[in-house]
């Protein structure tokens, strides 16, 4: 598959370029009604299995008809949905499907939140619409159940309860998913999703992610911390030192996540930081308690995180060397919004390609073709079915 080794990054930018939610038929908010512009994308194209895939999961020829969720064949990622990263979320899905080998054989697992401004079946009718052949199943995370272990972070995003979504996969996907893949919602794939759905979780390791040992591990704690020996000591009691690893990628043992408690123990860590603020940052230091040391190390590839920088100081940050499978813009900075900004760093035309939002529109309600791909102004209707 695609490998983006330095020379091929050159000639790209040389370019410039906890539950189900059943849904039915409902206006698509455009500029009239709701308000909410922000939902006009154009329709993917078509992603088909390649040679060797396992046959996609049935449903009677009609792809608008659920797969069953428990199909041994099918590649489960989960990400969040909501209105702010909406642009972002939707890149993502159609950057795994563009290079997926198997793209009929992958479902997406989209947690909404019950407060986000569009409501989940808005957003669910607003996935079918833009990806009509796409396996996915829409989940309302009750956000009062993280609420009140949620403190106070040196950025105030990093307190929405939508991040903390991730700790309770295990509880909000179907018992018979027993493996996922978490994905964030500002990165795209390069790469075929099958290669990391592929990756080993060996011994008692629930989580596999990149892992960055050069990283200096004691700034994500504070000093109060690293003094009290009886929170230190999770630690030192590691077979090895431990090592940061970004959790907006992770391969996930749904299977040993429940057993262990997992949840649990990452909510525990949230207490201990409401009475003793052991931490600065938000959802990262609880799964870097619970689980460095133990993670499977996945090759670096596979998150080159760090690209969005910092708005405020305009920095851009390069590539590492080496060959890139996925490309994650995590930081302040966000392609999307420095491409509307024309302020864009040269990477940002690397996530260009994915973006199928539509910023000329006639708001009339009539259908805009975009680029050969048909999309629905304000007001049209869409039907589907619950998955």
């Amino acid at each position: 598959m695609l490998r983006f080794h330095a020379a091929v990054l050159a000639f790209f930018l040389s370019l410039s370029v906890l539950f189900s939610f059943c849904h039915g038929t409902r206006p698509l908010p455009g500029d009239a009604g709701e308000g909410l512009s922000i939902f006009r994308y154009a329709e993917a194209p078509e992603y088909r299995n390649g040679v060797g895939c396992p046959a996609p999961p049935p449903n009677n020829g009609d792809r608008r008809r659920p797969v069953s969720i428990c199909d041994a064949s099918l590649v489960h990622i989960a990400m969040t949905l909501d209105s702010e990263y909406l642009r972002g979320s939707i890149a993502a899905v159609h950057s795994v499907l563009k290079h997926a080998s198997c793209p009929e054989n992958v479902f997406f697992h989209f947690i909404v939140a019950r407060s986000d401004p569009a409501s989940p079946r808005v957003l669910t009718q607003l996935v079918r619409s833009t990806f009509p052949s796409l396996n996915f199943k829409v989940y309302v995370f009750r956000e009062e159940s993280v609420k009140a272990l949620i403190s106070s972070s040196i950025r105030e995003a990093l307190e929405n309860p939508l991040n903390y979504a991730r700790n309770y996969l295990g509880d909000i996907l179907d018992a018979c998913v027993d493996r996922v893949i978490y994905l964030d919602s500002d990165l795209v794939l390069v790469d075929d999703v099958g290669k990391l759905w592929s990756t080993t979780l060996g011994g008692s390791r629930v989580v596999g992610a990149p892992e960055y040992c050069h990283a200096n591990f004691t700034k994500y704690f504070t000093d109060g911390f690293w003094a009290d020996p009886m929170l230190s000591r999770v630690f030192a009691a590691r077979r090895r030192r431990p090592c940061y690893f970004n959790t907006g990628v992770m391969v996930i043992d749904l299977v040993k996540w429940r057993e262990g408690k997992y949840r649990r123990r990452i909510e525990n860590w949230m207490e201990v930081q409401k009475s003793k603020r052991i931490y600065e940052l938000g959802s990262l230091p609880p799964f870097l308690l619970v689980f460095a040391g133990n993670v499977e190390g996945i090759d670096h590839r596979w998150n080159q995180h760090g690209l969005g920088g910092d708005n405020v100081k305009g920095s851009c940050r390069p590539l590492h060397p080496g060959p890139v499978s996925l490309l994650h813009w995590s930081g302040k900075g966000k392609p999307w919004a420095r491409l509307d900004a024309r302020k864009p760093c040269k990477l940002d035309f690397l996530w260009e390609p994915y973006d199928l939002f539509l910023h000329n529109n006639n708001g009339s309600g009539e259908d805009i073709r975009v680029r050969g791909r048909r999309v629905m102004g304000g007001g049209a209707s869409y039907s589907s079915s619950c998955l």
